[in-house]
């Protein structure tokens, strides 16, 4: 495919216009050390600001669930409507998950309460620097050691360390997955089947102690969105269900309990046109230079042959640069789209150029990813609709 012809006057937009994630202050990866610095745990300090301290708190992550659908939605999920105000500590304000806004990245950094740029899972694929292979980080292939790859320990390690009952209520299938292992272990996992099952199960585990901290987790109206998109039946269904699952789960909290719910992204719809949908694998300027395209299609991470670098990026920027914040390594880095710090083993793991949509467009790979690239919703880059979050809180 060959674009449509460019302005010679196009202007890139400026990366100071990105809105990087509130890391320190309001992100995702502020909740849990808040959570578990006030319930004693050592080491931790709580840098999101509203959240006063309980002995028992859960955190209930639904994939998928954004702050501007969950809004735009009402009608299909009343009560957690109802709950809008309690977000972010009383101040009815979302939070943001952290760049790319994808479940890999956002899960290690809920469990591990880091940026990406320290745990190391900087997209939903990326180079590893020791083979030169793209690493799929949420199915976890080609085989990578989890330990070398995230080194750090969890929060809810170091709450079980402290003598916090800890337990983790998801789908069995998650119970020995790498991420799993890497982002949410300690304490005790228990899988359960059903979306109820999980609710009753996890008020049982906040209950079993004085102070218990407990996590549990719904997938299916990101499964929806991706394949439907965010306002067919099909997804509104599930936010139906989603919102019953929440209720039945704060009607059964015991008491001191806190009960907060939030999300790994938010979603877009990409309309099925060439506009919209730029295949990496049809065009050949995009190609140029390029030894390997990592990441998704809202956030591509660009691998390019040694010595191409720079051409890559000046390529990618005027191609691109009028509905993409594109950005070298380094630029990027500097921006804190990864957060505060880079920790050395990360560096090469994100891309040469780094690409985050702006506009409504995705770059898909329609030979290399075909199911990504068939999927009506996506995610990824900074813009509010994936980036922000609820933070909605229930107290008993």
């Amino acid at each position: 495919m060959t674009l449509p012809d460019r302005p010679d006057d196009l202007v890139p937009l400026a990366l100071d216009t990105a809105p990087a994630p509130a890391y320190g202050s309001a992100s995702l990866c502020d909740l849990l050390p808040t959570i578990a610095a006030g319930q004693g745990v050592p080491g931790l300090h709580p840098t999101l600001t509203g959240l006063a301290p309980a002995d028992r708190n859960c955190v209930f992550l639904v994939d998928g669930l954004g702050w501007e659908q969950l809004r735009t939605h009402p009608e299909d999920a009343p009560y957690l409507t109802s709950l809008l105000a309690t977000s972010h500590g009383g101040t009815g304000a979302p939070i943001t998950v952290g760049f790319p806004a994808t479940t890999a990245t956002s899960l290690a950094s809920f469990g591990t309460g880091l940026p990406p740029g320290a745990h190391g899972l900087p997209g939903y694929t990326a180079r590893n620097p020791e083979t030169g292979e793209l690493m799929n980080q949420l199915r976890w292939k080609p085989w990578t050691s989890p330990r070398v790859w995230q080194p750090y320990p969890t929060v809810f390690q170091l709450a079980d360390e402290a003598g916090v009952h800890t337990a983790q209520v998801s789908s069995p299938a998650f119970a020995d997955t790498p991420l799993t292992k890497i982002a949410l272990s300690g304490g005790t996992f228990h899988g359960r089947l059903t979306g109820e099952e999980r609710m009753d199960f996890a008020a049982e585990q906040l209950a079993a102690a004085d102070r218990s901290l407990v996590y549990t987790y719904y997938s299916e109206l990101d499964g929806k969105g991706h394949r439907f998109g965010v306002d067919s039946d099909a997804w509104r269904g599930q936010l139906m269900y989603v919102d019953r699952l929440v209720q039945r789960l704060a009607e059964q909290l015991p008491p001191r309990t806190a009960l907060y719910v939030t999300a790994d992204h938010g979603m877009i719809d990409i309309p099925f046109d060439e506009e919209s949908r730029i295949d990496f694998d049809e065009d050949w300027e995009l190609r140029a230079g390029v030894a390997l395209l990592g990441g998704e299609g809202r956030a591509r991470h660009v691998y390019a042959v040694p010595g191409a670098e720079s051409d890559v990026l000046a390529v990618w920027r005027e191609v691109l640069g009028d509905r993409f914040w594109v950005a070298s390594r380094e630029e990027a880095i500097a921006a804190g789209w990864f957060g505060p710090r880079v920790d050395e083993r990360v560096h090469r793991r994100i891309g040469d150029v780094v690409a985050a949509a702006h506009a409504d467009v995705v770059i898909t790979a329609s030979v290399n990813e075909p199911n990504e690239s068939a999927m009506v919703g996506m995610h990824g880059s900074m813009t509010p609709v994936e980036q922000l979050v609820p933070l909605i809180e229930v107290r008993s």
